[in-house]
C-alpha cells in the first residue's frame, strides 16, 4: 500500500507522530503486498480503493464499477483483497491507538500539578467545589467497590496469535519514539516490523476451531500482565490526589484501600454452553489461582532484589524477627536454606520465608486439606507483606513501604490468590429442570413440573430431609441436571474448604419469577446435605441459602417491569431474607442491557433500565437492603456500549451508591486492557464517573420529564415491535445479513443460540442479533423506534416534519439530564455509523424482493426521523457536529469498509448459487474472513 496520510487513514488527529506511524505502517504493508502478495494483489487493492474513494465521492458509475469488479473476482483475489484491507484496518487502528495515548500523554503534561480530565484527582476536585471535606472524601472513596468481570461472549475475533503480533507493533512503535536511539537501533526496529508485518500477513486470522472453554480462559490471562501492572496504579493515584485536593485536613489518606476487583464469567458460564462443566468449572478456579500466585511469586523476587537494607544500618521489628523465627521453627527445610541467606538482611530472610509459602500453595490443592505454611487466601500474604510495611515505617523507610512494598500489598488486596473471582451463572429454565429430576428422588408426588409459582416457592422453601438427599443417584439423572448438581456440590466444597473468596454470585439467567432465585437456594442446600456426613449434620449448613450472593438477571422488557415485584416477594421470604442478611445484608442485581434492546428496542430498553434501577434502589433503601446493580452491557451501542465514563454518570445516582459491577465482553478485552496506558485510562474513568455519581448531591429527574420518556418509550417499543414481527423480518435478517456466518464463527466456545436446535428468533443470543445488524451496517439496535417514539411523545405526527413538533421540554432534558444526554448522544453515534445504502445492496440478497424493499423502507424511515430528531434537540447542522474528528473518523473510514461489506454481499450471492460442495466451503472460509475484517473496519463486533 502506498504512503497514508493521516485523513486517508481515517484516523482522528492530523499531527506529525501519527502521519509517520500511519505512513510508516502504511508504507511498509505495501512492501509486504509486493513481496509476499499473490501476482496483481497490491495493485488490485490499489484499485479497489480508489473506485471506492470515487464512489464515496458521488462519481457517477463508480458503485457499478465497484459491484462488477468485485463480481469478477477469483477466490485466491477475494482472499487477498479482504486480508490486505483487514491488515491495513488493523495497523490503522493500532496507530490510532498509540496516537490517543500521546494525547493522554500531553493531556497530563500540561495541566500539571493538576489532575487530568476524567480522572479520580478531577472528581475530588468537584467534589472539593460542593463543600466536602478531606475526610468525607476519603470516606467516598473508601465506600467504592468497582468490580469488572470478564465475560468470554463470542465476539473476540482475533486470534491470541494475532494479538501477540499487534502487541510486539505497538512496542516498537513506542520503542521508535525514543529520541536517544542510535541509527543502528532504529534500523533493528524497523527490520523488526517488517518481519512482524510478514508473519501478520502469513498467518492465518481465523482459528481453525473453536475455542474451549479452557482455551478462553487461558485468552482471558493475555490481559493479566497489563492488569497486574496497573491495578495497583489506581489506589496510589487515589492517594495522592486526596493530598493534593486537601493538603491541610491530612485526611488519613493512608488509610485508602484498593477500591478495584476483577472478576469472570469465563469457566463458570454454563447458560446455554454445553461445554461449561463442573470438571471445567474446578479447572478455571486452578487455573486462576496459579496465574495469581506466579504474580505474586514475581513480585517476591522483585523485592528481594531491592530490599537488601542490612541490620548493621537499621533494625527490623519485633514482629517480623518473630515471624522469621516462628517460620524457621514449623519448617526446618526452610531453615536451612535460611542459613545460606546473608545473616543481616533480614527483610530478605522474611521474604524467602513469604516465597516458601507462596511455593507451598502453589503446588497444593486447594480443593483439599492445605499443607501447613501454604497461604489459605489472599489476606493471609497480606498480613505478612503488613509486616514488612510496618516495619520499615518504624525504622525510617517510609517511602520504601509506601512505593515498592505498598504496590505489591494492594496487588494482593486486588488479586487475593485467585486474580479474578469466578461467577456462576446459568439459566432459570435449567435450573428448574434439574429441581424437578431431583424431586423424583425427593418426593415425587409434588409435581414440581406443573406447579404454579406460589406452589413452588413453598416446594422450594420446605425442609430437606438430609438422608433422602443421599439417596438421590446422579446417575440416574439427564447429563445436564447432573452436571446441575455436581456444579453446585462443588461450590459447596469450595466454600467448605475456605475458598469462597475464590467465588464472586451466582447469576439467575432469565429471571421471571421469584422461585427462578429460590431455585438456586434449594439446590444449594440439596447439595449441602448430600455432603454433610450423616454423623457431623450441620443444622446451619443444610439451611443456608447459598454460599454465594445470588443475583437475579432481568432481561426482557416486561422482567425489568416486574423487577420490583419479584424482589419484594424474595424479601418476604423468610429464609432468603436470612441468606441475604448473611452476605452483608447486600443484594446484588443484574440488568440485561442486550436482550432487553433486542426484545424492545434502543429507547424503550434505556428509559426501562434506568426506571428498573430507580425503583430497585427506592425498594432496597426502604427495607434497609444495600444494592449492587451489575450491568450486563456490551462493546456495541445497541447493547450498552459508548464512553464508560458518560455510561456511568448517566445512571439514576441512588442505584450506585459506591458500587459499579459491569461486564467486559469479547474484543472489549483487548480493546481496553491489552496496552497498560489504555487500561490505565480506562480504569480511571470508571472510577472518576462512580465517586461523582456516590459523591455529588443528585436532583431526582421532574416527574414530567419521566413522563415524557416513558410515553416516548412506550411508543417506541411498539414501533420497534411492529418491525420485528412484520412477516418480511425473519427473513429480511436470515437473507439480508451474514447471520449464518457468524452463528458458526469458530471465536467462542458457546453456542449462538440457548437452545440450538430452536431457529426462532427468540432462541439467538443477543450478541449474534447484534453482530449481524452491525455488519450489514443498518446498526437498528442501537436507533430504531427512538425517532418515532420521541415525536409521539411530543405531540407529533409521523405525516408532519420533525420540526415541527416542539422539542424545547427535550433540549431542557438533554441540557440537564445525563441520562437523556447520554441516550441521545450514543444514538447519535449509531446513526452517523449506520450506512442504509450499504444495507440496500444486502437488501437485495432476499429471495422476494418486496420483503426487502419493505424493510428498508422502514429502516430507511426511522433512520431519518432519528436523525431530524436528535438534530433538533442537540441544535446542530450535522450529526457528531461536536466531535468533528470522529465525524471525520466515520467518514473515511467508511471508504475502506465499503468493498468488504460489497465483497461480503457478494460472496453471499455466489454461496446460494452454488451447489459444489468445496467451491462452498471455500466461500465459507472468505465469508468468516469478511465478516473479520468488518469489525476491524468498524472497531466493533457487536
Amino acid at each position: 500500500m502506498p504512503q497514508t496520510s493521516a485523513a486517508a487513514s481515517g484516523l482522528p488527529s492530523p499531527d506529525e507522530p501519527l502521519r509517520r506511524d500511519v505512513s510508516m505502517l502504511g508504507h511498509e504493508l505495501g512492501a509486504v503486498l509486493r513481496e509476499l502478495g499473490g501476482p496483481g494483489t497490491y495493485e488490485l487493492v490499489e484499485d479497489i480503493r480508489a473506485i471506492s474513494l470515487a464512489r464515496r465521492e458521488g462519481e457517477p458509475g463508480a458503485e457499478e464499477r465497484l459491484r462488477h469488479q468485485l463480481a469478477e473476482l477469483s477466490a485466491t483475489q477475494a482472499r487477498d483483497l479482504i486480508r490486505a484491507l483487514a491488515c491495513f484496518f488493523d495497523l490503522a487502528n493500532l496507530a490510532e491507538d498509540r496516537h490517543r495515548i500521546r494525547i493522554l500523554r500531553q493531556r497530563e503534561r500540561e495541566r500539571y500539578p493538576e489532575s487530568r480530565k476524567e480522572s479520580i484527582g478531577d472528581a475530588l476536585d468537584r467534589l472539593k467545589a460542593a463543600g466536602l471535606s478531606g475526610a468525607r472524601a476519603r470516606d467516598l472513596i473508601n465506600r467504592l467497590d468497582i468490580d469488572l468481570v470478564f465475560t468470554a461472549h463470542p465476539t473476540e475475533a482475533k486470534r491470541r496469535t494475532v494479538r501477540a503480533t499487534l502487541r510486539r507493533l505497538r512496542d516498537d512503535l513506542v520503542d521508535l519514539e525514543n529520541p536517544d536511539l542510535l541509527q543502528r537501533e532504529r534500523e533493528r526496529l524497523l527490520h523488526r516490523i517488517r518481519t512482524d508485518l510478514a508473519c501478520l500477513w502469513e498467518t492465518d486470522s481465523l482459528r481453525p476451531t473453536k475455542p474451549s472453554v479452557l482455551d478462553e480462559v487461558d485468552r482471558s490471562l493475555f490481559v493479566a500482565d497489563a492488569l497486574w501492572r496497573v491495578a495497583p496504579d489506581l489506589t496510589a493515584s487515589a492517594r495522592r490526589a486526596l493530598r493534593r485536593v486537601f493538603p491541610d485536613e491530612e485526611p488519613g489518606q493512608t488509610a485508602i484501600q484498593p477500591f478495584l476487583r476483577f472478576g469472570s464469567w469465563i469457566g463458570g458460564d454454563l447458560d446455554g454452553n454445553p461445554f461449561v462443566t463442573a470438571d471445567v468449572t474446578r479447572e478455571t478456579l486452578l487455573r486462576l489461582r496459579r496465574a495469581a500466585i506466579e504474580h505474586h511469586l514475581r513480585d517476591c523476587g522483585d523485592l528481594l532484589g531491592t530490599l537488601t537494607i542490612s541490620n548493621a544500618y537499621h533494625a527490623v521489628s519485633p514482629e517480623l524477627e518473630q515471624a522469621i523465627a516462628d517460620a524457621r521453627a514449623a519448617h526446618p527445610d526452610l531453615a536451612a536454606f535460611l542459613d545460606t541467606t546473608h545473616p543481616g538482611e533480614r527483610y530478605r530472610h522474611f521474604l524467602r520465608v513469604v516465597r516458601y509459602r507462596l511455593r507451598l500453595t502453589l503446588n497444593a490443592d486447594p480443593f483439599g486439606p492445605l499443607p501447613a505454611g501454604a497461604y489459605p487466601n489472599g489476606d493471609a500474604l497480606l498480613a505478612d507483606l503488613q509486616l514488612i510495611a510496618d516495619s520499615l515505617r518504624r525504622n525510617d523507610h517510609a517511602d520504601l513501604a509506601g512505593q515498592t512494598v505498598q504496590a505489591w500489598m494492594d496487588r494482593a488486596h486486588v488479586f487475593g490468590l485467585h486474580l479474578a473471582r469466578l461467577d456462576i451463572r446459568e439459566d432459570s429454565s435449567q435450573l428448574h429442570d434439574a429441581i424437578a429430576a431431583l424431586f423424583a428422588t425427593l418426593d415425587p408426588a409434588a409435581g414440581y413440573d406443573a406447579a404454579e409459582e406460589a406452589d413452588r416457592q413453598r416446594l422450594l422453601t420446605r425442609p430437606i430431609d438430609p438422608a433422602v438427599a443421599r439417596s438421590i443417584d446422579p446417575a440416574a439423572l439427564e447429563d445436564r441436571d447432573r452436571e446441575t448438581l455436581d456444579l453446585f456440590e462443588l461450590i459447596h466444597h469450595v466454600a467448605a474448604q475456605g475458598g469462597v473468596g475464590a467465588l464472586g454470585i451466582f447469576i439467575v439467567s432469565m429471571t421471571h419469577h421469584p422461585s427462578d432465585v429460590l431455585a438456586v437456594h434449594f439446590l444449594a442446600r440439596v447439595a449441602a446435605a448430600r455432603l454433610t456426613p450423616p454423623d457431623a449434620d450441620d443444622p446451619q449448613a443444610l439451611t443456608r441459602g447459598s454460599w454465594l450472593p445470588t443475583a437475579p438477571l432481568f432481561e426482557t422488557i416486561d422482567d425489568l417491569q416486574r423487577s420490583v415485584e419479584t424482589l419484594t416477594a424474595l424479601f418476604d421470604q423468610t429464609d432468603y431474607a436470612a441468606a441475604v442478611r448473611q452476605h452483608g445484608n447486600r443484594q446484588h442485581v443484574m440488568v440485561g442491557y442486550s436482550d432487553s434492546t433486542k426484545d424492545g428496542g434502543y429507547l424503550a430498553a434505556n428509559v426501562e433500565l434506568f426506571d428498573a434501577q430507580q425503583r430497585l434502589a427506592e425498594l432496597t433503601d426502604r427495607r434497609g437492603v444495600e444494592l449492587v446493580v451489575f450491568h450486563g452491557r456490551g462493546g456495541s451501542l445497541g447493547r450498552g456500549g459508548g464512553p464508560a465514563a458518560r455510561g456511568i454518570l448517566s445512571l439514576p445516582p441512588a442505584s450506585v451508591n459506591g458500587h459499579m459491577r459491569i461486564t467486559e465482553q469479547g474484543e472489549v478485552l483487548a480493546e481496553r486492557y491489552d496496552d497498560p496506558e489504555i487500561a490505565r485510562r480506562h480504569l480511571e474513568q470508571v472510577s472518576y464517573a462512580t465517586l461523582r455519581v456516590t459523591g455529588e448531591a443528585a436532583t431526582p429527574p421532574p416527574s414530567t420529564w419521566r413522563d415524557f420518556v416513558a410515553n416516548a418509550a412506550e411508543a417506541s417499543r411498539q414501533a420497534y415491535r411492529r418491525l420485528i414481527t412484520d412477516p418480511a423480518f425473519i427473513a429480511f435478517f436470515s437473507q439480508a445479513t451474514p447471520i449464518d456466518t457468524i452463528e458458526d464463527l469458530p471465536i467462542g466456545s458457546r453456542p449462538a443460540r440457548r437452545r440450538a436446535a430452536e431457529r426462532q428468533l427468540s432462541s439467538l443470543r443477543a450478541i449474534p442479533y447484534t453482530f449481524a445488524w452491525t455488519q450489514n451496517r443498518s446498526l437498528i439496535t442501537g436507533f430504531f423506534g427512538m425517532g418515532y417514539g420521541l415525536v409521539a411523545a411530543a405531540g407529533g405526527d409521523q405525516t408532519q416534519p420533525v420540526d415541527a413538533c416542539d422539542w424545547s421540554l427535550c433540549r431542557q432534558m438533554y441540557a440537564d439530564w445525563p441520562f437523556f444526554r447520554a441516550m441521545i448522544d450514543n444514538a447519535e453515534l449509531a446513526l452517523a455509523k449506520a450506512d442504509l445504502p450499504i444495507t440496500q445492496r444486502y437488501a437485495e440478497l432476499t429471495e422476494d424482493p418486496s420483503v426487502g424493499a419493505c424493510i428498508i423502507r422502514l429502516l430507511t424511515e426511522e433512520h431519518a426521523t432519528a436523525r431530524a430528531v436528535v438534530l433538533a434537540i442537540t441544535q446542530r447542522e450535522e450529526l457528531l457536529a461536536a466531535t468533528p474528528w470522529l465525524a471525520r473518523s466515520i467518514q473515511v473510514r467508511n471508504r475502506y469498509v465499503d468493498p468488504l461489506n460489497y465483497l461480503q454481499a457478494e460472496l453471499m450471492q455466489r454461496r446460494r448459487r452454488s451447489t459444489d460442495p468445496d467451491e462452498q466451503r471455500e466461500i465459507d472460509h472468505l465469508m468468516r474472513l469478511a465478516v473479520q475484517g468488518v469489525a476491524a473496519g468498524l472497531r466493533t463486533t457487536g
